[in-house]
């Protein structure tokens, strides 16, 4: 909504409404920038439906091309992609295959337990050939998504849904049903 500034009505000024500070904000950052237009439009359709005191917002970072390279150069250099764009400080969600596997309503109680814990949460999402050991080892936790294998795209919209449905059902919205 659009408020009014107490002047005459032929000079009243729409006045701007402060938006919250996140309470949380959450981070992807995932390897691969160009991305199916399918995929890019689910994602923004989820991360709308987010309400700003728990935004989500993507950060994508070039894959390395693989030619003349070995999978541990690409992933070395990935990873400082990765954390180049990710702020100090944040609890660090990877995800991989070996993760810890959880229900909506697990991820629901983790949403409520990252909020109470002050920090953001940013969740690594590697690219061909996975993410590089050295940034796992600084995760807080690991996650495994799917037990299927995923396409890259899919796995983003997967995992943007999944934090969606997360806060629908902690915050009681009729999006999750039981």
């Amino acid at each position: 909504g659009v408020q009014t500034c107490a002047l005459p009505i032929s000079r009243a000024l729409p006045v701007e409404r402060a938006r919250p500070e996140p309470i949380m904000r959450l981070w992807v950052a995932a390897v691969g920038q160009r991305q199916p237009r399918w995929a890019d439009e689910a994602w923004e359709e989820f991360a709308k439906r987010l309400p700003p005191e728990c935004h989500v917002e993507l950060k994508a970072v070039k894959a390395e091309p693989r030619v003349g390279k070995s999978a541990a150069q690409c992933m070395n250099l990935e990873a400082a992609r990765l954390e180049s764009v990710l702020p100090k400080g944040l609890r660090r969600v990877v995800l991989d295959e070996r993760g810890t596997r959880w229900t909506t309503a697990q991820l629901a109680d983790r949403l409520t337990f990252w909020m109470g814990d002050g920090r953001d949460v940013a969740f690594l999402l590697g690219g061909p050939d996975g993410l590089d050991p050295a940034l796992k080892a600084t995760a807080d936790e690991t996650w495994r998504l799917s037990d299927l294998t995923l396409p890259h795209a899919l796995a983003r919209v997967v995992l943007v849904e999944a934090l969606y449905r997360a806060w629908s059902l902690q915050t009681g919205h009729p999006y999750h049903r039981e």
